[in-house]
């Protein structure tokens, strides 16, 4: 672990404030580090679960941010990327470089991490309970292998993965934590830390008994979970079945209308899209360039800018001979330059199967309902 001394030429050296310097001159805690000091490997929660030591981990984290608010110091980026884990299994935080002191109130620019950041802190208005917005994402994604994302609704995706392995009063705290109302948190990461501290037995003993579980013979896996994440293995990428149906769980695309494991109808998107902007009316993402939205019928936008994106998703092209662009790209029900409805029946890699309704393309060997029409699909 580094000096005192250490710590504080290595923040003159990374910061080059007198700021950075009082930060750290008050946060001398061994879980508090300086990133460019620090001798260990970064930990990362993208996407996996933390299967050995999730409590453990937790517990490192929340001690090092409740220090810091003890100090009265709001970090303002806790991530999996400012988490540093060393040789003896223990995580340390790291890189305050825009980290805040409390004062009564604190404006701030919205700096932060997307994907992290809590909503009022995007704002400007970072308060302690934006650092527990933070830690109750980290945790919840360490948990479930899934990252809440905007809006932030409850349950999120993932939530079955937590509920099976976190225990019930452990899962209330992280419901609490990631509240999108600030004022329904916990008020800092002390009090997040006691909370912790109260159902962190009943955790560990529910954890215990999972691990007990897996050492006894495998039962045989729910016939619909081994579907789903054999369909995923090989075609999840392909159609981007990046959420889940907020019904039955199973992987969706933004562009289905429809769940195709249980026909839930999806008219509106609910989570998050990879477009710089999205649909008012059905939530789905649009290019800045389009003037109409491809996915549901309606008026049109005002286009935002008078330049012409590139896509490598365009795949297709309008059969209307007035339009402008004519570009498609899968999927598409309507063309976002003319908003004529698109004839093409859309196939689906790697089939040559369709939809008896919409001729569009659909595995029937997974799926249970067109995602594109919502019609049931007959076994064959």
């Amino acid at each position: 672990m580094l000096s005192r001394k250490q710590a504080f030429a290595g923040v003159q050296c990374s910061t080059g404030t007198a700021f950075g310097v009082r930060l750290l001159r008050r946060t001398a805690h061994g879980a508090c580090l300086l990133r460019k000091a620090a001798s260990g490997v970064e930990f990362h929660a993208a996407g996996a679960v933390d299967e050995d030591h999730p409590l453990q981990r937790a517990e490192h984290n929340l001690d090092a941010v409740a220090h810091a608010h003890q100090h009265r110091i709001i970090h303002c980026d806790v991530k999996p990327e400012n988490l540093i884990l060393f040789s003896d299994n223990r995580l340390r935080l790291t890189d305050f470089g825009i980290s805040k002191v409390a004062r009564r109130t604190v404006q701030a620019s919205g700096s932060g991490t997307v994907g992290y950041v809590a909503p009022e802190q995007a704002m400007g208005k970072p308060s302690f309970r934006s650092d527990v917005f933070s830690m109750g994402l980290i945790m919840f994604r360490m948990l479930s292998g899934r990252l809440p994302e905007w809006p932030f609704e409850w349950p999120p995706p993932g939530f079955g993965r937590l509920r099976g392995r976190a225990h019930p009063r452990l899962v209330q705290l992280l419901r609490k934590a990631i509240e999108v109302d600030p004022r329904r948190r916990f008020a800092d990461a002390e009090q997040m830390q006691s909370a912790f501290r109260r159902v962190k037995s009943r955790a560990l003993k529910h954890q215990a008994a999972r691990s007990t579980r897996k050492r006894a013979p495998a039962a045989v896996q729910d016939w619909q979970t081994v579907r789903r994440l054999q369909f995923q293995r090989q075609f999840g990428s392909l159609l981007e079945t990046r959420f889940d149906c907020r019904r039955c769980g199973g992987p969706v695309a933004e562009a289905m209308t429809a769940c195709p494991w249980c026909g839930a109808a999806r008219h509106v998107h609910p989570h998050a899209t990879r477009f710089p902007t999205r649909c008012p009316r059905c939530g789905r993402g649009l290019k800045l360039d389009w003037a109409y939205c491809p996915w549901c019928y309606g008026p049109g936008f005002e286009a935002t800018t008078a330049r012409e994106y590139s896509d490598v998703r365009y795949q297709a092209r309008c059969a209307n001979p007035q339009c402008s662009r004519k570009v498609l790209m899968p999927f598409m029900r309507y063309c976002p330059w003319c908003h004529r409805k698109v004839r093409r029946r859309w196939k689906v890699p790697e089939t040559s199967e369709t939809c008896s309704g919409c001729g569009w393309g659909v595995f029937p060997s997974f799926w249970d309902y067109c995602p594109w029409c919502g019609k049931a699909l007959g076994k064959r």
